[in-house]
């Protein structure tokens, strides 16, 4: 075990997960700015809705290449990057003018951004400096503290709202974000770098996207993460409204959001300890029945502050549980050479469906007047992605040499 303690990248971990609580705590605040940005404006819901849904698709769509910068130019470069764009998008979207500021501030630079330094990029160097055997741990506490960041920024953002105003308040989350260049620093290496790279199966990018879109389970397992970004988005950027339009007080959003994250951390860091031990793909299927059961109970039981304390309290568990064995399930079937593009091709699935769980859930609230459509439809999707997931194999790919596992 000590041997275990001391070859643990810690700094690199440390300063990664700072990162992902930086770009994932601002995004996962969004709600609370939609209805006082929209009390000024005069803009409808749809409208803010589908700002979102624009981050949430651009963050997919650059993922991707962002993840294939840095495998090939370093992780650091890329993380950087991400810092700066977040900056101005959130400096743009708080001196919009009119709708199409919004979308471009607050949708394309903000969803770059967080494409830049998601998950798939920052995990990725984590795969690159610590064993297989600690890699699934890695990977929950990298994601834990994206649940931290959404924990702290949840009465951080509404503080801050509270204070000195949507607009003000997105301007001082701006100035916040140019810290990232700076923990980058620890994060410099490339796919050819770290304690993993001699272990790496050589192949091109071209070779790599081949193999992988040739592969069933890899192809299942994109299928179902879909499944993931629909639920958690709509309930990201929609949930403190709907709790509003159901009579709970304002206050419970902030509470609710903040519970989500605190339980998010708990049910990251449980899955990574989980994977390291279990079927992954089994795990996987569980939490999406679970997250179904969740909603349907939620819905169907009386809605009270009670109810709204113990559904976020569950929802958190079951939040980002999914992010450390879908990770780990790339990794182990591909080897790490490639992990920030394949694992980013896996996140566009997710932000896809986050595309369509927010803008829908603006949408259909418009001209339904209720979010319960989208709400029923996110329960069945969940029981779609366990079906999903059952058949996925959790093996390295057969190339007739020793895979990177």
């Amino acid at each position: 075990m000590p041997t275990t303690r001391a070859a643990m990248p810690w700094l690199i971990i440390v300063a990664g997960s700072l990162i992902a609580m930086m770009t994932f705590g601002p995004r996962s605040a969004m709600g609370f700015f939609q209805l006082p940005m929209l009390a000024d404006t005069g803009w409808d819901r749809s409208t803010f809705g589908l700002a979102m849904a624009i981050q949430n698709l651009c963050w997919g769509v650059s993922q991707p290449f962002f993840g294939a910068l840095a495998d090939k130019y370093g992780t650091g470069r890329v993380l950087a990057a991400s810092g700066v764009l977040y900056a101005a998008g959130l400096i743009l979207m708080a001196n919009a003018s009119a709708p199409i500021w919004l979308h471009i501030g607050g949708g394309v630079l903000i969803g770059m951004a967080i494409g830049a330094g998601s998950f798939s990029v920052i995990l990725s160097a984590f795969a690159r400096n610590v064993s297989p055997e600690q890699r699934s741990m890695a990977f929950g506490i990298g994601t834990a503290a994206g649940s931290a960041g959404m924990f702290l920024f949840a009465p951080l953002s509404q503080g801050l709202i509270s204070t000195f105003g949507w607009s003000d308040s997105l301007v001082y989350m701006s100035i916040m974000m140019l810290i990232v260049p700076l923990l980058a620093l620890p994060l410099r290496g490339n796919a050819n770098s770290g304690t993993q790279s001699q272990n790496q199966f050589k192949q091109s990018v071209g070779d790599a996207l081949k193999e992988a879109l040739g592969h069933k389970s890899y192809l299942l397992l994109t299928t179902g993460f879909f499944v993931c970004g629909f639920q958690v988005a709509f309930i990201t950027a929609h949930f403190p409204a709907y709790l509003g339009d159901i009579g709970i007080e304002a206050r419970y959003a902030v509470i609710a959001m903040a519970l989500i994250g605190f339980f998010n951390i708990i049910g990251s860091l449980a899955a990574g300890a989980i994977g390291q031990r279990y079927s992954k793909p089994y795990f996987l299927a569980l939490i999406y029945i679970g997250r179904s059961i969740t909603v349907t109970a939620f819905l169907l039981l009386p809605q009270t502050p009670a109810s709204v304390i113990i559904f976020s309290a569950v929802m958190g568990l079951l939040w980002l549980s999914t992010v450390p064995p879908t990770n780990a399930l790339v990794a182990i079937m591909f080897g790490t050479r490639h992990l920030g593009l394949l694992g980013g091709i896996v996140f566009l699935s997710h932000q896809v469906g986050s595309f369509l769980g927010v803008w829908m859930g603006g949408y259909l609230y418009d001209r339904l007047g209720s979010y319960d459509s989208v709400w029923w439809l996110g329960v069945l999707l969940g029981l779609f992605a366990a079906v999903v997931h059952w058949p996925i194999r959790e093996r390295a790919v057969d190339r007739g040499v020793p895979a990177a596992a």
